[in-house]
């Protein structure tokens, strides 16, 4: 595929439909905090750029996860993958969900229809244009996707400005006046204070970018490494761009309801929810940005979800059922077999998404990335190791009981950590602590070889 092409696709991808709602809704919380949190993915990605793809590229691998069966065994290598299989199952479930969530809340709803209707539709539908093309299909609608939602963020900023009849400049000045653009959280004891955004940021762009196979797949897709670099580094600074116009969108949402006396939407107990301030903005202004708004969410929606069945699909393939050592099987059984793998997926996804609605109590954003802090960070501890310890040979065995032990022992950290760090919280960068706790296990269960 084009370069150029993977890597505007790749914004959609990389944004989904939680940021989409969470990052213009999480201004009124947590300012533009999220920004620094934003930047250093930069950094992140000049890592994948000249330290992953490199490498990949030289085993010429389909599935990333290969590489620790290279480097330290079968059990390694299927451990790797089962992480990113539940990380990302979870994740991009929940980012279908909140999709599913607003169409329900604001559509679906008031004609008595079910939860879980919209929610098999939406799957259906990406069971049914995956089937048709695979990886490549996914990558040309990202490109539509990436638009739509762009354009979404842009026409509903438009509007809002014409309706409080403010140029940018002035929204984004009483914004700043309110305290609404703050960038940098000072106390080290919150959970977005500025040097963990920033280290958070730099791991997890690296994690669940540059070691996850939904994402790596698609830059694996480039024609060599110099294109896939060019890709990664291009949609790297792309990202950073439609972030911060999703801030600024959330700017214009607090400006709009404060100046016009919008209620904005709150639950049971009275606090502000989050994730619906942009849709019930949206659908209160008129019926054209309510369904630019729809049109959004549904492109940020699929442009995460149908990328992540393709690449599950692909990892249980590869990585569980080796099809691609397998001569005793014909090209149909393995298309057979590799569909109902692929529906299976689906029906996992769609399991997530209906059971999770009793628990979305917070902004989702928050939750993803909690999720990758404990999912991801075994891998991180694993391709650590891999690529930078030489002349030691890991318990190929005790990896799968490492992988597991580190992530309890960080949610227990974190879970405690205000009693045992006199008052500091663990945010994001609970991911680097989990990949240390996996490195050093790795050296411990590991002998020295010639």
């Amino acid at each position: 595929m084009p370069w150029f092409l993977v890597a505007y696709g790749m914004i959609g991808a990389s944004l989904s439909g939680v940021t989409f709602m969470s990052v213009p809704d999480g201004v009124y919380t947590g300012q533009f905090t999220y920004l620094g949190f934003v930047v250093a993915n930069m950094i992140g990605y000049v890592v994948i750029a000249f330290l992953l793809l490199p490498l990949y590229y030289r085993l010429n691998l389909t599935s990333i996860y290969s590489y620790l069966e290279l480097k330290f065994g079968p059990r390694s290598e299927k451990t790797g993958a089962a992480f990113f299989i539940l990380s990302r199952l979870l994740g991009s479930a929940l980012r279908m969900y909140l999709v599913v969530f607003v169409l329900y809340e604001f559509v679906f709803k008031s004609w008595g229809v079910p939860f879980w209707v919209p929610a098999v539709i939406f799957i259906c539908i990406i069971l049914l244009y995956t089937f048709k093309g695979g990886i490549k299909t996914v990558v040309w609608t990202d490109t539509l996707q990436t638009t739509f939602l762009l354009l979404a963020v842009i026409l509903t900023f438009v509007i809002i400005s014409r309706n409080l009849n403010m140029s940018f400049g002035e929204i984004m000045k009483s914004a700043s006046d309110k305290g609404y653009t703050k960038v940098f959280e000072t106390d080290w004891t919150h959970g977005k204070f500025w040097l963990k955004q920033i280290l958070s940021g730099m791991f997890i762009t690296i994690v669940m970018n540059g070691l996850d196979q939904d994402m790596m797949q698609k830059n694996l897709t480039c024609r060599n490494l110099r294109d896939a670099q060019k890709n990664i580094l291009t949609s790297s600074v792309l990202f950073v761009g439609a972030s911060l116009m999703f801030l600024c969108l959330g700017a214009a949402l607090i400006c709009y309801a404060q100046t016009t006396g919008f209620v904005l939407p709150t639950n049971e107990s009275g606090i502000v929810v989050n994730d619906k301030i942009f849709p019930s903005v949206a659908f209160s202004l008129s019926k054209f940005t309510a369904i630019v708004f729809v049109l959004g969410l549904i492109a940020a929606g699929y442009s995460s979800a149908d990328g992540t069945l393709t690449a599950l699909t692909t990892t249980f393939c590869f990585d569980f059922m080796h099809f691609d050592k397998k001569s005793n099987l014909s090209e149909e059984q393995i298309v057979k077999y590799r569909k109902l793998i692929h529906v299976g997926f689906a029906l996992l996804y769609l399991l997530v998404i209906v059971a999770f609605r009793p628990f979305h109590n917070q902004s989702l954003i928050d939750r993803i990335f909690d999720i990758a802090g404990f999912t991801y960070g075994p891998l991180l501890g694993l391709y650590t190791f891999g690529m930078f310890v030489k002349g030691r040979k890991v318990n190929d065995k005790a990896v799968p009981y490492i992988a597991v032990t580190s992530p309890i022992i960080s949610y227990l950290l974190k879970l405690y950590s205000k009693q045992l760090l006199f008052g500091y919280q663990f945010g994001f960068e609970i991911l680097i602590v989990n990949g240390l706790l996996t490195f050093v296990a790795l050296l411990i269960f590991s002998r020295k070889v010639d």
